[in-house]
């Protein structure tokens, strides 16, 4: 009699904890909606030579001249020239793992692969999605009401408004940027935004919300409403320049004085115990100033405290979403939303075959001369990149919920 065994379901165990991964991965999908140019490379090209490269261009030709003569009845045309352009897109590679303990398993009444499976999926997206966000956010097209470092919270002119995304809509047709066509033949772009930037929009009144016009074509993931030909998309997981905007009226300028401000912490401890409680938020990692983003920043909400300060955040429990190194800024200043204006074909995505447009999870695994150790992973090869810079704008706004 065959008998049944672990051995015989190795793969069925692989794809339960597989699912339970790609339920992580589907969380959270933004950014990565800009990018309908998507091109999946093999690691081996058609003669069977490993290997999918490492750029890839994009050509992109000029119009002709219009004509402005007529013919001559005793001299040819005179052949324009068409002029080539082309932009390139390197892809990387990403990944991460986590390791434990078999006994930690043997232990726990939890179903632990399942739940690590979930979290490294998180984790995938997470990663490969801020991997969207630089590609989508660090260009040269720029529309704010004054420096990153002066939009003020209390400041009108300084919010996302209808008047705002009118004007990025304005400036995105007169560079010729390609429109999404949706089923009706309607052209359309996408503005995706943080929700605390949503706020002021929607209190101008004037937003065409999802509830009343019902529209059977809201393809777009947090999509809650269009002005112009932009199709809104505000979500609370949109990128965000924590305390990159105005110095707050009572400013706390501090640096963090706490060599194990960890994940999950609850507490931490700076440098200057100065308006604390001033302001909505405390941030806490590098400012980010320029085109260099930093994925770990992130905001608190001040409970109680002088220089060890007790805080509610955005961890799992209340507290710290990242590790924190000593000496990164803690401040209270203004927060500064950007907004990317832009359509599905605003972006490219690159991607490996072997390892899929979402990457692909490593395991389960045991490892050690007892197998006592348990390990799970992913992996990512491919990137994203801005094909031509008249496609994506990114408007910059602070949002009066800070003031």
């Amino acid at each position: 009699m065959p008998i049944q065994t672990t051995s015989v379901q190795s793969n069925a165990v692989g794809t339960r904890y597989a699912l339970r991964y790609q339920r992580g991965v589907a969380a959270f999908r933004f950014y990565d909606q800009f990018a309908g140019n998507i091109m999946s490379a093999s690691q081996y090209d058609l003669e069977g030579r490993k290997g999918m490269g490492s750029t890839y261009t994009f050509q992109f030709a000029s119009r002709m001249t219009p004509g402005t003569t007529a013919l001559s009845e005793t001299a040819d045309i005179v052949p324009q020239i068409i002029r080539d352009a082309t932009a390139t897109v390197t892809p990387t590679s990403r990944g991460e793992a986590i390791k434990w303990s078999q006994l930690l398993s043997v232990e726990s009444f939890m179903d632990e692969w399942a739940q690590r499976a979930e979290v490294v999926g998180w984790n995938a997206i997470e990663t490969i999605e801020n991997l969207a966000i630089a590609a989508a956010l660090q260009g040269s097209l720029v529309v704010r009401a004054a420096a990153r470092a002066s939009l003020d919270a209390g400041t009108a002119g300084h919010t996302l408004t209808e008047a705002a995304i009118w004007q990025a809509g304005a400036l995105l047709a007169d560079l010729k940027a390609p429109f999404y066509m949706d089923p009706n033949q309607r052209r359309q772009w996408m503005a995706l935004y943080h929700s605390d930037a949503n706020y002021d929009l929607i209190h101008g009144g004037n937003v065409v919300n999802a509830a009343l016009y019902q529209d059977k074509t809201i393809l777009f993931n947090g999509e809650i409403g269009q002005i112009s030909d932009f199709r809104l998309l505000a979500t609370p997981f949109a990128k965000v320049f924590y305390g990159a905007g105005a110095t707050n009226a009572s400013s706390n300028a501090s640096t963090l004085n706490d060599t194990s401000a960890l994940a999950l912490d609850t507490t931490f401890v700076e440098t200057s115990s100065t308006n604390n409680s001033a302001g909505r938020h405390l941030m806490v990692g590098t400012v980010e100033t320029a085109n260099t983003f930093y994925d770990t920043n992130e905001t608190l909400r001040y409970v109680s405290g002088t220089t060890t300060v007790t805080f509610v955040g955005a961890g799992a429990n209340g507290g710290f979403q990242y590790d924190h190194a000593n000496g990164e800024t803690v401040n209270n200043s203004d927060n500064v939303y950007p907004c990317l204006y832009g359509s599905p074909e605003s972006l490219v995505k690159v991607y490996a075959n072997d390892v899929g447009e979402f990457g692909e999870m490593v395991g389960p695994l045991t490892d050690g001369i007892a197998h006592t150790w348990q390990s799970l992973a992913w992996k990512f090869f491919g990137g994203y990149g801005r094909v031509a810079e008249n496609r994506l704008i990114r408007g910059e706004y602070s949002s009066s919920l800070d003031a």
